[in-house]
């Protein structure tokens, strides 16, 4: 079908994270009920386990960092450079997104954005890293909210006090969990944008043509 042909990128990426996503529910659902079998308390029905903090903090903390990673990496390859990769414009070319063309508004296939022109215009023109740091943004919220349940839910087995929203946000635990992603998506990041200086992968976008030089900066 010709609809799977021109989608079958996206159907396919989502079907594997609906996958990983069920395959995150069951073992933490398996681990969380070995951790209160040892208390001595009763199991987590696997439905109610979907909804706790201890999933969900989890699910949301790697969603805020792979947000960060690319709203990060949009933004920043617009202003800096990395001569040779395919990741990067080239720092001698004026980038072809950036080539303003007179007749832009009378396009009739352009973006409403752009035929309205002015404010709207402006902002549709980052609206790609606005949106991917407004994800950023509610995925640092929800996992800051469940992290905080999933604490609460743990000090309650140790019988200890549970603590506020914003006293979580100031504890290292709740950082520690942040910065653990943050540093592996920052750095896979910068691995991509230099083995794409060396390295070629025959058909894909995100590589330059096997037979370019090293020396060639983007695909």
């Amino acid at each position: 079908m010709r609809f799977l042909r021109d989608n079958g990128l996206t159907i396919v990426l989502l079907a594997f994270t609906l996958c990983a996503i069920a395959a995150m529910v069951l073992t933490g659902w398996l681990v969380l009920n070995e951790e209160l079998a040892q208390h001595g308390s009763r199991p987590l029905p696997l439905f109610r386990y979907a909804a706790s903090g201890h999933f969900l903090s989890a699910l949301f903390e790697n969603w805020e960092s792979e947000f960060l990673q690319m709203s990060a990496y949009v933004m920043l390859t617009a202003f800096l450079f990395q001569r040779g990769s395919a990741e990067s414009n080239d720092p001698d070319e004026t980038s072809r997104q950036n080539e303003a063309k007179p007749n832009d508004c009378d396009n009739s296939d352009a973006p409403l954005p752009v035929k309205i022109g002015g404010l709207a215009r402006i902002l549709y023109s980052y609206s790609l890293g606005i949106a991917l740091a407004l994800l950023f943004v509610a995925s640092f919220v929800l996992h800051l909210t469940y992290s905080t349940q999933a604490a609460n839910a743990e000090a309650s087995l140790h019988s200890e006090a549970a603590v506020s929203m914003f006293a979580h946000l100031g504890s290292a635990e709740f950082w520690f969990e942040s910065f653990q992603n943050w540093q592996s998506e920052f750095l896979s990041t910068a691995v991509i944008v230099v083995l794409s200086i060396f390295l070629r992968f025959k058909g894909s976008p995100e590589s330059k043509p096997v037979a370019a030089p090293h020396a060639q900066t983007g695909s």
